[in-house]
């Protein structure tokens, strides 16, 4: 057990200060126990650590002592000061600096920070440095620097140790600093060899606390970032466009829920999808796929879990994307009838008098590359269902306004009830805005095959003739008149 020299009031005076906003190192003793004579051991106790510098009252900057040091060297490490552990705020390190007398050939202050790594000796990380001042030898004044707080551990929440380096080579002047001020908070403990208050768990040592890290032991994943957000969503096809024909909207019933997978640093390493097939309305052969809008097929480096029953029209290259296209797409599944069949007469899951079948699933992982400056952002990955009608693959059926694919064929644009006009960037809805394609955030029931949607949800209409500002809840049972439950689909 170390000795200790600080009375247990003084250690008191250290555990209050643990709020504070400030780290302060003005190199004077601010104790009544201690000596004001060259004295680093009130800072020490405060888990300041030194490497071969003292404190000087000669030619001191401000007050009775500034910090010198013993020795000229260009190693960041032979001439240091390192701060407490502390949580750095956004604002400015301010300090004031002199040399000790105007000779020397080179003279320089070099600042970095030291993360918290679990798995290092002293729980030190690599230290990264953000800032270097460079001394005029033949000048000797002080100088007032004022330090950004780098954007990477400003508010982060996360433990740092600042590192003061003195480095130079000739002669013998010694750089001098004084009044050092740093925004944060004191995060240190004097009592567990200065230490952080409390030692972050970071298995993976990705920088995310192991509580917060849904993948502690995988330095590459961090965060799950789910769509929806609580449950799983409804995608509904109608797919006799460009006419509306019978428009039930059970052509194609596909329940969804995707996994967005971010780093410590939200970048998206990942997509986890799941598609549950819920009923089959059509007679045509529909394939299903998705798009990642803006996103160009070579972000991707794998594509798993797709099911191809043999159609010819599919060509992927080697990472799972389709060849051909702008951006990448993803072929689900290239014919929802293999993958839901029905049990005997008319569709899936549609005709109540018919034997129910339970719904598949289809899970599939889209892995994006994880090279440097090409990693994609949180809100760069824009997802855009469709359905290829009848093994026909120009002819595709989008959510209104989202635009299709390089492969989709503009022939049926304005043909039947389609009101497409890609200039004024207006896709798949007729003249009064009805879609072929509906997205629900949460899992909601479907029609009876042949019954008109808006028979079944009666404020469907005024919701997609407003353009989604009137009825927003349209989908909902809250209120009487929302739905007539006779037309649809409940077992």
């Amino acid at each position: 057990m170390k000795k200790l020299y600080f009375s247990t009031l003084f250690l008191a005076g250290i555990f209050a200060n643990a709020g504070a906003q400030t780290i302060t190192l003005n190199c004077e003793s601010s104790a009544s126990s201690q000596s004001t004579s060259n004295n680093r051991n009130y800072d020490i106790a405060r888990c300041f650590s030194f490497t071969n510098v003292t404190y000087t009252s000669n030619d001191e900057i401000n007050g009775n002592y500034s910090t010198t040091h013993s020795s000229v060297s260009t190693s960041v490490t032979a001439n240091c000061i390192k701060s407490p552990w502390f949580k750095p705020n956004a604002g400015n390190i301010t300090l004031k600096t002199k040399l000790s007398n105007d000779n020397g050939t080179t003279r320089t202050l070099a600042i970095g920070y030291i993360p918290y790594s679990a798995s290092a000796a002293l729980k030190e990380g690599t230290r990264v440095e953000f800032y270097t001042y460079a001394f005029n030898t033949s000048n000797n004044d002080v100088q007032n620097l004022t330090i950004p707080v780098p954007s990477a551990i400003a508010g982060s929440g996360l433990p740092y140790k600042i590192m003061f380096s003195f480095l130079g080579s000739g002669s013998s002047s010694k750089i001098m600093m004084d009044d050092c001020v740093m925004p944060g908070t004191y995060w240190a403990d004097p009592s567990n060899s200065c230490y952080p208050l409390s030692v972050i768990a970071d298995a993976d040592s990705d920088g995310v606390a192991d509580g917060d890290d849904a993948y502690p032991a995988d330095a590459t994943r961090a965060y799950n970032n789910w769509y929806p957000a609580a449950t799983y969503g409804t995608l509904m096809f109608e797919d006799l466009w460009p006419a509306t024909g019978d428009y039930d909207f059970n052509d194609l019933v596909i329940d969804y829920r995707y996994n967005l997978v971010t780093n410590a640093s939200n970048k998206v390493v990942e997509m986890k999808s799941k598609f549950v097939t819920r009923a089959i309305g059509a007679s045509f052969h529909n394939g299903f796929a998705f798009q990642l809008n803006g996103l160009v097929p070579s972000k991707v480096t794998a594509v798993s879990g797709t099911r191809n029953f043999g159609a010819a029209w599919i060509s992927n290259a080697s990472n799972g994307c389709e060849n051909g296209q702008t951006y990448a797409n993803i072929i689900v599944y290239d014919d929802a009838q293999q993958v839901l069949p029905s049990p005997g007469g008319s569709g899936t899951n549609v005709i109540l008098t018919n034997p129910y079948v339970t719904p598949d699933t289809t899970s599939v992982t889209v892995t994006f590359t994880t090279t440097s400056g090409q990693m994609i952002n949180l809100g760069d990955v824009v997802f855009n269902p469709y359905i290829i009608v009848d093994q026909t693959r120009g002819k595709e059926v989008h959510l209104p306004d989202f635009v299709p694919t390089t492969k989709a064929s503009t022939s049926y644009f304005g043909v039947d009830q389609d009101n497409t006009i890609p200039a004024s960037n207006r896709y798949y809805k007729t003249v009064n805005n009805l879609p072929w394609a509906l997205n629900v955030t949460s899992s909601i029931l479907y029609m009876h095959t042949i019954n008109d949607f808006v028979t079944g949800y009666l404020h469907f209409a005024e919701w997609a003739q407003s353009s989604g500002a009137s009825y927003t809840d349209w989908y909902s049972n809250t209120a009487a008149g929302y739905r007539d439950n006779t037309k649809l689909y409940i077992r």
